[in-house]
């Protein structure tokens, strides 16, 4: 089979190889998947730098989330075991852990809906108990955890303000339904989102950006919000002053997805039904930008690494063209 190899840690449009390599062998509790699709995540870069929260033995192969098809037949939802990961023709997950693919959802929509999708359920649901009627600020918004944050936030009845960068980007966020959008490089952030809340703030932040972000978020959020810290995609990670939080009476809620899995693995099953729920309904709908083939792996990774994509970038091993899936 074809697979993306990272022999060693560095920017992954330098790092990462494709080449022939024996297909996986399944070890017990685990299944050997055809993959469909397999969606590009920032963490897919970070683990090129080694930067990651786990650091898989090198040489591996990147690709944390795929929508792929099991030895008899099934179209599933999975996070590959690394080193065996989802840029490549076959992956290997825990069969335990397992999800069906949404009828509703092509296969690269279906591989764009898990991560993305749980942090954001989570992060806004059980996390933040956001509630019909309030205000939802979503940092990167046009990208593909910003944009899931995005839906699932209209889907609750929120009032959503999208941060982004750029007048495409901006474009993307009111296409996907934000009622009101900050160009933070043409827009003071904090004055654009007082404006917009009559001076209030926002109910819920949801930041997977950290730095600068997380600044603009403790001054614009309002009395008793919530602001989700979901990841560092700037790089920097932010050192709240908590005599701010304090005198304003917010929260500072923290967000690691990941930890569902082993901790309430019921509550992601859950999660599933309620985001498949959600797509058949037409509700929620992955915003995949770009279909890229198998050969494109790489160049897609750094792209996301490098914020210069909107929505999801999914890969097609399937494919030669990069057409549909």
């Amino acid at each position: 089979m074809h697979a993306w190899h990272v022999p060693r840690n560095g920017e992954p449009g330098e790092v990462m190889r494709l080449e022939e390599a024996e297909t996986p062998v399944p070890g017990d509790g685990q299944v050997l998947l055809k993959v469909r699709a397999a969606n590009v995540n920032f963490p897919d870069a970070l683990l090129c730098r080694g930067q990651y929260q786990i650091t898989p033995p090198l040489p591996f192969t990147p690709g944390v989330e795929v929508c792929g098809e099991t030895p008899d037949g099934r179209r599933v939802i999975a996070n590959p075991v690394l080193p065996y990961g989802g840029f490549a023709e076959y992956a290997v997950a825990d069969a335990a852990a397992l999800l069906p693919a949404p009828d509703a959802l092509d296969d690269a929509e279906a591989a764009a809906l898990h991560i993305g999708y749980q942090t954001g359920w989570f992060g806004l649901h059980r996390r933040a108990g956001i509630r019909a009627g309030e205000t939802l600020l979503v940092h990167a918004a046009a990208g593909g955890v910003g944009s899931a944050a995005v839906q699932l936030g209209k889907a609750a009845g929120a009032r959503v303000i999208g941060v982004v960068g750029g007048a495409e980007k901006a474009r993307v966020a009111r296409g996907l339904g934000c009622d009101a959008v900050v160009d933070r490089h043409a827009d003071d952030v904090v004055a654009a989102v007082k404006d917009a809340t009559g001076g209030r703030g926002a109910d819920v932040v949801y930041d997977p950006v950290g730095g600068a972000a997380y600044t603009q978020s403790a001054k614009c959020v309002a009395f008793e919000g919530r602001l989700i810290v979901v990841g560092f995609a700037s790089g920097t990670i932010p050192a709240p002053a908590l005599n701010h939080a304090l005198v304003k009476n917010y929260s500072i809620v923290g967000l690691h997805w990941g930890l569902y899995a082993t901790k309430d693995p019921r509550s992601v099953l859950d999660c599933h039904e309620q985001l498949t729920a959600l797509a058949a309904k037409g509700a929620v709908k992955p915003l995949v930008s770009e279909r890229v083939p198998l050969s494109g792996a790489a160049a897609a990774v750094q792209r996301v690494a490098d914020g210069a994509t909107t929505g999801r970038v999914v890969v097609l091993p399937g494919r030669t063209d990069g057409g549909s899936a």
